[in-house]
């Protein structure tokens, strides 16, 4: 007997009982199915926060004060860490006031999360770039003009179905002029909206709102993203002497370092997405020991077949081949009917997360599922096998 009726043989004893089948397929699909998406859902979570890490600019670092009581960062400080000498990798430094309010348009008003004063380097270090009209100038901050850019939000809110640019917003009682609006920038599930934000001069912002006292933090750019770890080590020893520590040693600052925050948030998602996928691992298990049952029954209820095959001259081999070739395609047509079903899922988001499919996942889920029919269908064919015609034949 060839491969082929081997297997034709194999494809009629799977038909026999097509709701059996159908079942025991259906344990295998939900296992791929459940692996690949379960990665996918990790991986896309991974990504969505590695998005927002790298949309705030792996080469830079942000200086913020921890001390509660007087002094703290201040644009002295700032001023310090653009020392060429002292720190020649830095790019630029930007000072930042951050405080909330509101801003008022012909009676409309909008709560906004981010109002930033800064400087001009602030927006290339940061990553927001301008849509439309223009960023102020370095000429606006020394003349603290009272002219502001807006996000994407902002503009929604305030100004719809108008051109923002060169209209006038009150905020703080002040009159302040939009001179540009930021391009849209993306924000992860549950996080605060990056396009909910209006940034001004820092002098401007210091006069009406936030006052000439201490600075929210420091916005330190890199010339390289290779070269944050050097820079930070450059600015700690600028700080260390613009900033003593407390009386108990303790530093009275903090440095963010964007870059090794996505290292630090890739490892822990490399970790989750590993956990999900072994956890939807077990479903597949489940589905092999499910095959290993049904075909231990089927094995049963053709015990007359086998021998009447026996008898007849059919090989061991032959009847081991088919009882394997029936079990793996249980599992390759339920382990391809879970990864389209998969694919149909991922464009769906799930617990407010878009799955992003690892390729290698889908090979690897299929190939599992392949596994798992030749070693649970194994033990059925050997029993099948090792019949002895004559047992066969007597069985009821």
């Amino acid at each position: 007997m060839n491969s082929t009726e081997i297997v034709r043989f194999a494809l009629r004893g799977l038909s026999a009982n097509k709701l059996r089948t159908a079942l025991t397929m259906l344990g295998i699909l939900i296992g791929v199915a459940a692996v690949i998406l379960l990665v996918a859902v990790g991986n896309g979570s991974a990504q969505a926060v590695a998005d927002r890490i790298s949309a705030l600019g792996t080469n830079t670092l942000t200086v913020m004060s921890t001390s509660r009581g007087s002094g703290g960062l201040t644009v002295k400080v700032a001023e310090a860490l653009e020392n060429r000498e002292l720190a020649p990798d830095v790019q630029s430094v930007s000072p930042v006031v951050s405080t909330s309010g509101t801003l008022t348009y012909e009676g409309s008003d909008h709560d906004v999360s981010s109002f930033i004063g800064t400087t001009q380097d602030w927006f290339a270090a940061s990553t927001y770039a301008i849509g439309t009209g223009a960023l102020f100038t370095a000429d606006d901050e020394a003349q603290a003009r009272r002219v502001v850019v807006i996000g994407q939000t902002v503009q929604e809110e305030l100004f719809p179905g108008v051109d923002p640019v060169g209209e006038q917003v009150t905020i703080g009682g002040a009159l302040f002029t939009v001179v540009g609006v930021l391009e849209e920038k993306s924000s992860s599930s549950g996080q605060s909206d990056s396009n909910d934000i209006a940034v001004a001069p820092m002098t401007a912002v210091q006069q009406v709102l936030a006052g000439y006292g201490s600075l929210s933090s420091i916005l330190v750019e890199a010339k390289d993203s290779d070269q944050v770890d050097t820079v930070e080590s450059e600015i700690t020893t600028i700080l260390d002497q613009q900033l003593p520590a407390d009386s108990d040693g303790t530093a009275t600052y903090r440095i963010q370092n964007a870059s090794q925050l996505l290292e630090t948030q890739t490892e822990t998602a490399d970790t989750f997405t590993t956990l999900l996928g072994a956890v939807a691992a077990i479903s597949l298990l489940v589905g092999g020991i499910g095959i290993t049952n049904i075909m231990l029954v089927t094995v049963t209820e053709r015990t007359r077949e086998i021998g009447i095959r026996k008898a007849l001259g059919a090989p061991r081999r032959v009847v081991l081949s088919q009882f394997l070739i029936e079990a793996t395609l249980l599992s390759v047509i339920g382990g391809s009917l879970g990864v389209a079903a998969a694919l149909i899922g991922a464009r769906f988001e799930i617990v407010g997360v878009k799955p992003v499919i690892v390729p290698s996942s889908v090979g690897l889920a299929l190939g599992v599922s392949v596994l798992i029919g030749l070693f649970f269908g194994g033990l059925p064919a050997a029993r099948a096998a090792r019949l002895r015609p004559i047992d066969a034949l007597r069985y009821e």
